[in-house]
């Protein structure tokens, strides 16, 4: 079992995470560090190490995350993936994609609106409704003070995912104000879509 340390300070999403994903599929890494310099960055590796059996903690000092991974069981330093591929459900698994905080061109406010019924309906899939995207100004939607953020929470409460792209959160400055969701990173958003039997896409 070996220590890993790894910079990835000034790497843009989703590069900490695949770097983490790189040292950690080579095998034996019993304890890793992973230096950031964004707080999206932070959550992204503590979650993907947390996922795959390690217990995480992080430090900051001067704008610099350190997040500490060690593995809860040395035996098992595999590994594994979230989800089994040969575990395929009968259930078709729908994904919807919202790149934007209102629908359509022409008129603001409406499109305000037309956004907030939308995803009131969005309910109806049923339980085929798998994951919710929210990137680009969609992030907004997952914040405090939005007026869809108790449809969010209750959707999220009945079993949907909702992955809010990290990047884009920092980019708005939001990211300390998000009370729906995980901060998420390209890659689990890219997973997700390959993973998805039928994918919506509004922008």
């Amino acid at each position: 079992m070996a220590d890993k340390e790894l910079d990835c300070r000034g790497l843009a999403c989703p590069n900490p995470v695949l770097r983490t994903k790189a040292a950690l599929e080579a095998g034996g890494v019993e304890r890793i560090t992973v230096l950031v310099d964004n707080a999206a960055a932070r959550e992204n590796v503590t979650r993907f190490l947390q996922r795959f059996g390690y217990r995480v903690s992080a430090m900051e000092r001067d704008g610099i995350f350190s997040v500490l991974g060690s593995l809860a069981d040395p035996e098992a330093c595999v590994l594994a993936q979230p989800e089994a591929a040969g575990a395929a459900e009968a259930q078709q698994k729908i994904l919807v994609l919202l790149a934007t905080d209102r629908l359509g061109r022409g008129d603001d406010a409406l499109g305000a609106k037309l956004v907030v019924n939308f995803l009131t309906t969005l309910k109806e899939l049923g339980p085929e409704l798998w994951r919710l995207l929210l990137v680009n100004a969609g992030v907004k939607l997952a914040v405090a003070g939005a007026e869809v953020l108790g449809v969010l929470q209750e959707l999220e409460q009945s079993g949907v995912k909702i992955l809010v792209c990290g990047t884009c959160l920092n980019h708005f400055q939001l990211l300390e104000q998000k009370r729906v969701g995980e901060t998420t990173n390209m890659l689990d958003i890219v997973t997700s879509m390959q993973l998805a039997d039928k994918v919506i896409s509004l922008t």
